[in-house]
């Protein structure tokens, strides 16, 4: 893990991500929005941050992680709702960014 960060991300950023989400699903209801303290960072660019873990860990590693994203979108779709309108060259195969949040 501690490479990946270092070679592809930052130091910790996985474990940043996970707190994002762990943050956000502790909030009630449905709408999830990003953390008070840091206006325009969202939950997506956390799931963008685990996706480029679990391309570049070691096998045993990225099922592990994997198992926790599974879990995670699992959570973040039933939480939100599908905007097939706003899919984009720069969100193209990130479908959690073709989510809107129910307010």
């Amino acid at each position: 893990m501690r490479r990946v960060e270092a070679e592809r991300l930052w130091p910790d950023a996985v474990a940043v991500a996970l707190s994002r989400f762990e943050w956000a699903f502790e909030e009630p209801g449905r709408y999830l929005s990003g953390p008070a303290e840091s206006p325009g960072i969202e939950i997506e660019d956390g799931r963008d941050d685990l996706e480029v873990a679990l391309l570049y860990l070691p096998a045993g590693a990225r099922a592990d992680l994997g198992r926790l994203v599974e879990r995670i979108d699992v959570e973040f779709e039933r939480r939100t709702l599908p905007d097939p309108g706003w899919m984009s060259e720069w969100t193209a195969g990130r479908w959690w960014w073709w989510r809107i949040r129910e307010r």
